[in-house]
């Protein structure tokens, strides 16, 4: 059921995201941008809810959002200085200024055209697919896509092991593997130092080859109730737009969430079975930035 609402296609998203990108100040987060997306859009849960494809921890709509912004930066509307932050160029002011948005969506047409052909010398069928139906994902995605694979197929032990050594890597102590039936799904708990306050922090961690949905949610804050006010849920799944509602509503406790995107970019950041084989750093300036900040 979509509400009557059909999932935007990537070339439906690029002056959307121009839009949503200029109304947050000309930068943000991707998943900001996605949200100020969803909201100017009017996207119902049941679309911002469906995943690209089964198993996936990405919905079709973030797949199509990170398609539309990869052809954006491809014609110079938009940049990406720093990983996961999206700026709007000089170029994608001009565009909007002038509200040219066939012009837009004709030079991005343009790149998918030349990118579809260089992948597949046949006529591609689908949005980003080759002859033979393949999907072919942005490369940020790609191997995401296949770490998750590998971590959904290790033991539920290993990954709460692999959870623990997670939070141990990003600044927790005392972390412990706690996971019993009948105790609401919590998994382990932990205690974080910030300064000079610590705060205990109780976490839950599932396998998921899906979303996760409010009531998760909902259970684990009633396991936490009572025993502390901070917790995390780790998922290589993604989360239901009500699941997200639910970890911060108000009048109750907040709860952190780390989908399977978060938890592939921390294997990645702390060099937990993941490396970054080569890295070739040279520094530039550029006088347009400061001069159009």
């Amino acid at each position: 059921m979509n509400d009557g609402v059909e999932t935007p296609k990537w070339y439906e998203l690029l002056w959307p995201t121009l839009k949503a990108l200029e109304a947050l100040g000309g930068s943000a987060r991707v998943r900001e941008l996605e949200e100020q997306l969803a909201s100017e859009l009017q996207l119902p849960d049941s679309v911002l809810d469906t995943l690209h494809k089964e198993g996936s921890a990405q919905t079709a709509v973030s797949y199509n959002a990170a398609w539309s912004r990869t052809y954006l930066k491809k014609i110079g509307a938009v940049d990406n200085p720093s990983r996961g932050v999206w700026t709007i160029t000089k170029n994608g002011r001009d565009n909007l200024s002038e509200g040219d948005e066939e012009e837009l969506h004709r030079q991005a047409r343009q790149f998918n055209s030349a990118r579809r052909r260089k992948v597949d010398h046949e006529e591609p069928h689908g949005e980003h697919g080759t002859s033979d139906g393949k999907q072919i994902p942005p490369d940020e995605q790609d191997w995401k896509e296949r770490l998750l694979a590998i971590v959904r197929d290790i033991a539920p032990a290993a990954f709460e092991r692999l959870c623990q050594r997670i939070l141990r890597e990003a600044g927790f102590t005392k972390v412990e593997v706690t996971g019993r039936s009948g105790d609401g799904g919590v998994d382990g708990i932990g205690v974080l130092r910030l300064n000079l306050l610590s705060f205990p922090a109780m976490f839950q961690c599932k396998r998921f080859a899906g979303s996760v949905g409010a009531s998760f949610i909902r259970d684990f804050r009633g396991a936490m109730t009572g025993r502390t006010e901070k917790a995390l849920f780790i998922t290589t799944g993604t989360f239901t737009t009500g699941a997200k509602r639910e970890a911060v509503r108000d009048g109750a406790p907040p709860i952190d969430l780390i989908d399977g995107e978060d938890l592939c970019d921390l294997l990645k950041k702390y060099g937990l079975g993941v490396k970054v084989v080569e890295v070739v750093e040279r520094v530039e300036f550029d006088d347009a930035f400061f001069n159009s900040i």
